[in-house]
């Protein structure tokens, strides 16, 4: 209305404000506030999808890490069952040479048997038969008495028995090697039994290794389809920002066009007033301005202050307005990683000796941090600026962005304060302006 009165004074007074033109040229786009809001409506639901691929991608490379771990178990298995055939093989051949050895052995024995049974039946023949070949049956002829047919006899006899005896002997030598081969042979069985169930053992473990392979490609390919597919979201929610930024940057050129507008109105209402009582005392109001943008020294004291900390090791609960301090136990994860034990910084721990520098003071949670400046959209960021990370409704995480992409963070336990490309998966919709 402010405007439309102005304007109207404007064509009432005519040439009565001479020196007074329109500078001011055409207004730009307006975008409407819907448009606006349905541009970031758009942009954070991208970004939601953004971070839900982010976190299945998450899931699905922590699967690969375990399917990893397995394939590395299933080769060792396979390893192992190849070196237990090998050994089973080796014993089978080490046992079928000791049954080959025991059964030749038996085999002579036999023979040896056999012939001193021939050569046994041949002497008893010849002792009782006369003109034997052998000559037994010639030793009673010529016997001059009967003590010399006697001790023929006897002789005979004792012949008889040594005989007998090898023979004896050589039966029993005959009995344990036919023992030993047959033990021999039992061992031999189970040797072949023992390799052959080595090499079922084998046949398994390698299957067992191409299925665990097999697993592991397929979840591999899966993890790729995911950076694909979030690659591509990442793009649209690009393109999502871009727009709402464009829109952003035409309602604040709208803005501004409006209130170069009003100052030049409220410029020739003056004037007009001015030429109407002929008075020659400047009575114009002060044309009220912007407060003046913020210093950029003070963001580069918060951001240099920042990046001197790059390396330091983080820790849960660490850090104040002097800098690094001792971690503090959570009884959970941080005290795995002695946390405790260490100094360095959390991530808001961080900002708070980040801030210190410019006379800023935060409160040692980022969840208060979030609430502690002037928001503004995500379109709009700056270097300077905290951006945060939630889950649930609820801030977990900070960081200080330094423009271009890039942001200084102390990201979890067991790392260290570090430059870093911005996250947007689960990133909160507004950044905190302190300066």
């Amino acid at each position: 209305m402010r405007r439309t009165a102005a304007i109207t004074l404007l064509v009432a007074i005519g040439l009565a404000a001479p020196g007074v033109g329109s500078a001011v040229p055409a207004p730009p786009p307006n975008p409407s506030d819907a448009e606006i809001q349905a541009g970031r409506a758009k942009s954070q639901q991208v970004a939601g999808q953004v971070g839900e691929l982010a976190n299945q991608l998450a899931e699905a490379e922590s699967k690969l890490v375990d399917l990893q771990a397995q394939v590395e178990l299933k080769m060792e298995d396979a390893n192992k069952a190849r070196v237990d055939l090998d050994r089973a093989e080796g014993a089978y051949d080490d046992a079928r040479r000791v049954a080959d050895a025991a059964k030749v052995d038996s085999d002579v024995a036999g023979q040896r048997i056999d012939q001193q049974r021939q050569r046994l039946d041949r002497f008893v023949a010849g002792s009782y038969r006369q003109g034997s070949q052998v000559g037994s049956a010639t030793a009673f002829v010529g016997s001059k008495n009967p003590q010399d047919v006697l001790d023929r006899a006897l002789f005979l006899d004792v012949i008889s028995k040594s005989e007998l005896d090898v023979m004896d002997d050589l039966e029993r030598a005959r009995v344990e090697k036919v023992n030993k081969d047959s033990l021999a042979r039992a061992a031999l069985e189970e040797a072949e039994a023992k390799r052959q169930a080595a090499d079922d053992a084998r046949r398994a473990a390698e299957s067992a290794q191409q299925a665990a392979i097999a697993a592991q490609n397929s979840q591999a390919d899966q993890a790729r389809q995911l950076e694909s597919d979030k690659a591509g979201v990442e793009a649209q929610l690009a393109e999502a920002r871009s727009h709402v930024s464009g829109l952003e940057q035409q309602r604040g050129q709208y803005e501004d066009w409006l209130d170069e507008k009003q100052r030049e109105e409220a410029a020739a209402a003056q004037a007009a007033a001015q030429a109407a009582s002929q008075s020659t005392s400047d009575s114009r109001e002060p044309v009220q301005q912007s407060a003046p943008a913020p210093s950029g020294r003070s963001v580069e004291v918060v951001i240099s202050r920042a990046l001197s900390q790059l390396g330091v090791q983080y820790a849960w609960g660490g850090g104040n307005s002097r800098g690094a301090t001792r971690g503090i136990r959570d009884g959970g994860v941080a005290d795995s990683y002695g946390d405790y034990a260490k100094t360095g910084f959390d991530c808001s721990g961080l900002m708070l000796y980040a801030f210190a520098g410019a006379g800023v003071q935060l409160d040692h949670y980022s969840g208060y941090q979030y609430q502690s400046g002037r928001r503004v959209p995500l379109s709009q960021m700056r270097r300077g600026d905290m951006l945060f990370w939630q889950s649930g409704g609820s801030i977990h995480h900070v960081a200080l962005y330094l423009g271009n992409g890039r942001m200084v963070e102390a990201p979890y336990s067991g790392s260290r304060v570090r430059v870093t490309s911005v996250r947007y998966g689960g990133i909160a919709p507004y950044a905190v302006r302190m300066l």
